[in-house]
């Protein structure tokens, strides 16, 4: 990644990369896999965490993590957050022993209004299937799906009514997450990944140990350097 890009030209390379994403299924017939992938930031300094989780595809149980802290190197700019967390992700991707057959992304893929989410941009710089899930609408517009576990309303694009992702009810009754493709993955496909992912609560496993492990990161990094 490089570092001094500015930010008309991390834009440019959003366009230029997002004619690459594959909209349909080239994953494994199975699956043995699944990797979370999540960013902490610290709110008292320049400080950023990137963990990588390898989950066992049926089981759920944690088969590898790798994190890495640094400090983060571009700036905040709304649309272009994949820029301030792949460089700390890809330190943690180059730590790992195994890699997984599809990722799951804290963040959005084509639901994104350049149709180039963290999903997309890690899916295509990785060459590995991957998918956003974000627990907020980073942009387009839906109807609320039914409120039973599984019940899903598509996310349209504001700007041309695109179809770029699902709102998802991983939980019954619990606000949806956003779902939608990264990198060579189909959005039906994507959305039965998630929900397969949300056992019990209203995010994947995927996100929910990505999330656990960036911050102890975070706690082991700062033991190391007091």
């Amino acid at each position: 990644m490089n570092t001094i890009l500015t930010e008309q030209a991390a834009i440019d390379v959003q366009e230029q990369l997002r004619t690459q994403v594959i909209q349909t299924d080239m994953l494994p017939a199975d699956i043995k896999l699944i990797a979370g992938v999540d960013v902490e930031y610290d709110k008292d300094s320049d400080l950023i965490a990137g963990a990588f989780v390898l989950l066992d595809f049926n089981t759920l149980e944690v088969v590898e993590v790798a994190t890495h802290c640094m400090e983060v190197t571009f700036p905040y700019i709304p649309g272009l957050f994949s820029f301030r967390e792949m460089p700390v992700l890809l330190e943690a991707w180059k730590k790992l022993t195994q890699r997984p057959d599809v990722i799951i992304c804290d963040g959005q893929g084509l639901a994104h209004p350049r149709r180039f989410g963290l999903a997309c941009h890690m899916g295509i710089v990785l060459d590995v299937p991957a998918l956003g899930c974000g627990k907020t609408r980073l942009f387009g517009t839906y109807e609320q799906p039914g409120a039973e576990r599984g019940s899903v309303s598509p996310l349209l694009a504001e700007d041309n009514g695109e179809h770029i992702g699902n709102a998802l009810r991983s939980q019954e009754g619990i606000n949806p997450v956003f779902v939608s493709v990264g990198h060579k993955i189909s959005l039906d496909t994507a959305t039965t990944l998630v929900l397969k992912m949300c056992t019990t609560y209203r995010l994947p496993e995927t996100t929910r140990k990505a999330d656990h492990y960036g911050r102890e990161a975070f706690l082991a990094y700062r033991k190391n350097v007091e």
